[in-house]
């Protein structure tokens, strides 16, 4: 009898979960019923909204004539009027709505009442949410990222090449610091290649608007934070990109800046307050300008002065990028909320947040904290460009730091080990130099609240490339590459770095690092994503780099094995990564001639008699008492033959 009756009841239920379902739409389609649409209203920050956040606060940013005179109002169900704000220039309003927990989607008009009668209104949109909080889930040590400077990536659509509304309005792929006609599209057409190189993560450099007047290619001067550059395409291509992304198994990084904007940011002629940038007063009154001492220990160092730790968080971060001050609420809301508002947007799998220890150390705490309290499983990455690991470490969720200061930051970047990387294999090898500093450099993981979230590199846009780092040695570029690939890290890896680019000609030149990918343009006559026109060792680095990323991909053993290494030997140096049937082993070979070495060593790990293979090669052996290694370079091994 109780089978008789489960069709029945199981019909009903469902019966009135789409009633539920209907009666939500409708009510949410009725709160939108009767709104005509309005846009008297110069700007209104953030666009529009989304209801179902742990936080119902939002605070909008009204740019319009002297609409400080007005008063706003609302009438919509679940959505009030908590407070009003005039900033020091008329012409802003903030407003703090508050968006109750049973809010509906839909339009709503904001009516802005003047003393004199006149009237503006202003069409807003609280939109429902496309997925669940806990569903936008960030990189993590499984993950591989691929760095892109997108003007210099590939140019897929040149009618975006040059806007006439903008500052910058030519190209010169001769000028290092020109801008070269790379865009949004260059990306989405090249997914397939990314993907079948082995990355899961694409991290591309600021695509916001840089509406400046020289060297805007490179995206980090912002002066509009809730555009798409026309020069790279519109919302719409952003929005593609993230989801063909996505299909492509990629998660999308956005690099974000909150410490800096461009010195012709829209509201440089109207700032809303006296404070809103630091050093104001100077710039206003067309003084001197204060750029920042650079002195990141300061925010650390028990013993800094007030005014060295001022002058390295206040001062600009240079002439042309204006300092924002965070310390002044509504700036340190409306930089929080432009973060979120990207990744509900996008559906972002991770922000690289730039120069993170520049601004106000209390504020980037709660930037971070507000992001990760309402999506718990995403990943931040912070630049903190330091060579020592307890500065480095200082900044990660979860360190132990005797201030008592958490950053809530999950990732900071390993400036520190890298340089060590660099060092260890161009160094000769002695007792404290050569591999021994790669040895000891990793044994500083003893610092880090997660070894694991920190994100190691070989380069990055803003330093020479790797090949340049190791003086043209590939077997050198290769044992970096590989050893950074199966260590307890995130991996991020610079475009072209396959192809072997470089920037001999003017190591460390900005313009010069930032080269074109051959074959993002039409009329390259050597193409990498095709393999056309490249050399045998372009080749032959893009083929090493791709069956290692691949292999990477489904290794637990690198993901989230237990981490065993021994102290170089006679100029060897071998690394073990485990997980229950699977041992990754990586060997650095110093040693120009043929050298011997003694496996029996390393029998704590377990591995004798087993049958391993060269995740290169595929060529596989028995590991027994000695191994012969014929040639200068690394070795990546491992247990699992399939």
């Amino acid at each position: 009898m109780k089978a008789v009756f489960i069709i029945p009841i199981l019909s009903l239920c469902l019966l009135l979960s789409c009633k539920e379902q209907v009666a939500e739409t409708v009510t949410a389609q009725e709160e939108s019923v009767g709104v005509d649409f309005k846009d008297d209203i110069e700007r209104i920050e953030p666009m529009h909204w989304w209801i179902g956040f742990k936080n119902t606060e939002l605070q909008l940013l009204v740019k319009h004539p002297n609409i400080s005179q007005a008063e706003p109002e609302v009438a919509y169900q679940g959505v009030s009027i908590e407070k009003v704000h005039n900033a020091d220039s008329p012409n802003y309003l903030f407003i703090d709505l508050i968006i109750s927990e049973k809010t509906k989607p839909g339009k709503l008009n904001i009516t802005f009442k003047f003393k004199n009668g006149d009237l503006l209104e202003q069409t807003y949109e609280l939109r429902a949410r496309k997925k669940q909080a806990e569903d936008f889930v960030g990189f993590d040590s499984s993950d591989a990222i691929y760095l892109i400077t997108p003007d210099r990536f590939a140019n897929a659509n040149t009618s975006n090449d040059i806007n006439t509304r903008l500052k910058e309005k030519t190209i010169d792929r001769t000028d290092d610091y020109a801008r070269h006609g790379g865009d949004i599209e260059g990306i989405i057409k090249h997914l397939d290649y990314i993907q079948d190189m082995g990355f899961t993560a694409i991290w591309s450099c600021p695509l916001l608007t840089n509406n400046m007047p020289k060297s805007s290619y490179h995206g980090y001067a912002i002066t509009d934070y809730y555009e798409i550059d026309p020069r790279y395409g519109d919302m719409n291509d952003y929005l593609e990109l993230a989801e063909e992304a996505k299909k492509h198994g990629i998660k999308l990084v956005m690099d974000q800046v909150v410490n800096h904007c461009g010195s012709e940011h829209w509201w440089i002629t109207d700032l809303p307050f006296k404070d809103w940038l630091n050093y104001q007063e100077n710039f206003e009154n067309k003084g001197t300008l204060i750029t920042s001492n650079h002195r990141r220990t300061t925010n650390q160092d028990r013993y800094a002065s007030k005014s060295d730790k001022k002058g390295m968080s206040d001062g600009w971060f240079v002439s042309t990028m204006p300092d924002l001050n965070q310390r002044n609420p509504f700036m340190a809301k409306y930089l929080i909320q432009n973060s979120i508002w990207w990744i509900e947007t996008a559906e972002l799998g991770g922000i690289r947040q730039d120069t993170y220890p520049y601004p106000d150390k209390t504020f980037m705490s709660n930037w971070a904290g507000a992001i990760m309290e309402e999506y718990p499983n995403f990943s931040i990455v912070g630049e903190e460009w330091s060579y020592n690991p307890l500065l480095i470490g200082y900044w990660q969720d979860g360190a132990n730091n005797k201030d008592g200061y958490d950053s809530n930051l999950k990732s900071p970047m390993d400036f520190a080990m890298q340089r060590l990387i660099v060092e260890a294999l161009n160094e000769e090898e002695k007792w404290d130099t050569g591999l021994v500093k790669m040895y000891e450099g990793l044994a500083n993981d003893f610092h880090y609240a997660s070894p694991k979230d920190v994100m190691i590199f070989p380069d990055n846009h803003d330093m020479s490339r790797i090949f340049t780092q190791l003086n043209g040695d590939i077997n050198n570029t290769k044992a970096a590459l590989s050893y950074m690939l199966v260590l307890p890290r995130i991996t991020q890896i610079y475009y072209g770095t396959e192809l072997l680019m470089n920037d001999f000609e003017k190591p460390g030149d900005h313009g010069l690092v930032r080269t074109d990918f051959p074959g993002g343009w039409a009329e390259d006559a050597i193409n990498g994503f095709t393999g056309e026109g490249l050399s045998e060792a372009q080749k032959d680095m893009q083929s090493y780099l791709k069956i290692i990323l691949n292999y990477r991909k489904e290794s637990k053993a690198i993901h989230q094995g237990e981490t065993v290494h021994f102290a170089p030997q006679d100029g060897v140096y071998v690394l073990f990564r485990q997980v229950q049937d699977e041992t990754v082993i990586h060997i650095i070979n110093k040693n120009e001639k043929p050298v011997r070495i003694d496996l029996t060593r390393f029998d704590e790990v377990g591995l004798n008699a087993k049958k391993v293979k060269n995740i290169i090669t595929g060529a596989e052996f028995i590991w027994g008492n000695t191994l012969k290694l014929d040639t200068k370079g690394s070795l990546v091994l491992t247990t699992k033959l399939n």
